[in-house]
């Protein structure tokens, strides 16, 4: 399999999402899902539910409850990574990470470290300490390890493949320094 280094490499995080954008991003949520990634939807997923959630996210980013980051090359959106930002009253300094995505001809190409580290930026940008996330995949996995995650532990049997059964999820978390200078 030979894999292309992209021309122009771009992340950058959405204020408002556009109809392309929601096409691009069902895309590549049915693309993932097809690829047998657990992330809550079953396979076959339908266009029209991967649009359906996509505008929920986006009316999340337009009340400032999400973060969601784009990744991009010359050919479109190949990865995203969301940060649910509004958490419990007792948890301000909290976010969760979420549907971390990467198009399958773009894997190992660097854009989930680099979606990663933007996260982490924009959860700093955005006053946050702590992130938590879970994860069905073992290379995300070896990922968030090498990236500083701290691994918590295994649920076993948390929900169900895309193409059907059982598997666990691992839970990690994140906490982020302050950035240079900040008190």
């Amino acid at each position: 399999m030979q894999t292309r280094t992209p021309s122009a490499r771009r992340i950058r995080r959405l204020q408002t999402v556009s109809e392309a954008q929601l096409r691009a991003l069902s895309e590549l949520l049915v693309d993932c899902v097809e690829g047998g990634a657990s992330v809550s939807f079953m396979d076959p997923l339908p266009p029209a539910r991967a649009m359906a959630f996509w505008r929920e996210v986006a009316e999340g980013v337009a009340r400032g409850e999400r973060a969601l980051l784009i990744a991009e090359d010359d050919a479109g959106i190949v990865g995203t990574v969301q940060l649910v930002l509004a958490q419990p009253d007792n948890q301000p300094h909290r976010a969760d990470l979420s549907k971390m995505l990467v198009l399958r001809r773009a894997r190992c190409q660097g854009w989930g470290e680099a979606l990663m580290q933007a996260a982490e930026q924009a959860a700093r940008d955005c006053g946050k300490s702590l992130l938590v996330l879970d994860t069905a995949s073992e290379s995300a996995e070896r990922l968030y390890a090498r990236l500083g995650w701290q691994r918590v532990g295994v649920i076993p049997g948390y929900a169900l493949l895309p193409q059907g059964g059982l598997c666990p999820t691992t839970i990690f978390y994140r906490e982020l320094e302050p950035l240079q200078g900040a008190q």
